[in-house]
């Protein structure tokens, strides 16, 4: 099991929306702080709901098409 903290997001990207599991690494203690890094290109999802249809077990989501990030 990795380290870090499993927090549940909503992302809105210029094409739908995903809601799903988000690992924060130990080193950082926001959301934001983790998504900002500069090495990360994409963000990866785990548990996902797509537009509130459609299921998937994992999604990597590339940064320049997020529009929105909420924690719910």
């Amino acid at each position: 099991m990795p380290e870090g903290r499993k927090v549940r997001i909503r992302i809105r990207t210029v094409n739908c929306t995903y809601v799903g599991d988000f690992l924060v690494p130990p080193m950082r203690n926001r959301v934001s702080d983790a998504i900002n890094e500069e090495v990360r290109l994409f963000i990866s999802l785990t548990d996902v709901v797509i537009d509130d249809k459609e299921r998937s077990d994992f999604v990597a989501i590339n940064k320049n098409l997020i529009e929105s990030v909420a924690q719910v």
